[in-house]
């Protein structure tokens, strides 16, 4: 969509209850770059709302009745031309972060995050960037690096040796946090490069986010 000389970013609420998507709608129309097309109260309406209304993100509850978060991010993932997602939870266990990133979630935030920090996430996951709130960052790293590290990071660089030199230095930097526009000034080229980058990391990485590439670095010991 496109609203005066700018584009304005489309999102879905999807939330079992009505006062959250309520509080969401009025954060996210603060800003002039946002509007809410729509909001479901579980996953199967997400799904179907996603086919009518093709909205930029969705901004999506992990416990719903019925048809939960982490199975409608999946199968919202899984469309053609798919809107990035950005799972806000209560932050219940560290398996609900990893089963939302494994289903495609390009961002993970808790629901008590300040809302400038929301608007950042929603327009990073626009922009094809990810976000993790720090506190969710720590326990996903901890959990996949638990059992025996050495191997896993044997495992976790071999893996990296299908990448150029360039490659690994944009992985790097993604494992870091930084968006694509930070890591062109970073790195001396072009977003268009960095862009170009980031998708032959996802083909010879086989992952299909940002936020999996930065789990690659972590494992391999490039970022601390």
């Amino acid at each position: 969509m496109a609203g005066g000389d700018r584009a304005v970013i489309s999102v879905l609420l999807v939330d079992d209850e009505a006062l959250v998507r309520a509080g969401l709608r009025m954060i996210l129309e603060t800003a002039g770059d946002l509007t809410v097309v729509g909001d479901a109260a579980d996953g199967q309406a997400a799904l179907d709302a996603v086919t009518r209304l093709r909205p930029d993100v969705v901004l999506m509850d992990l416990r719903m009745p019925h048809y939960g978060g982490i199975a409608a991010t999946g199968a919202i993932r899984a469309l053609p031309r798919p809107p990035a997602v950005v799972v806000l939870t209560t932050f219940n266990t560290d398996d609900d972060v990893v089963q939302a990133l494994a289903a495609g979630a390009t961002g993970f935030l808790l629901k008590d995050t300040p809302p400038a920090e929301l608007l950042h996430a929603v327009r990073m996951a626009a922009a094809g960037d990810s976000m993790l709130s720090p506190a969710v960052t720590r326990q996903v790293i901890a959990r996949l690096t638990a059992e025996d590290p050495g191997r896993r990071r044997r495992e976790a660089l071999a893996r990296l040796d299908p990448l150029t030199e360039r490659e690994r230095q944009v992985l790097v930097e993604i494992g870091r946090g930084h968006p694509n526009a930070d890591i062109a000034a970073r790195l001396h080229m072009s977003e268009a490069t960095v862009k170009s980058h980031v998708t032959h990391l996802f083909e010879k990485l086989g992952t299909t986010n940002r936020v999996q590439l930065a789990i690659a670095a972590f494992r391999a010991g490039l970022v601390d």
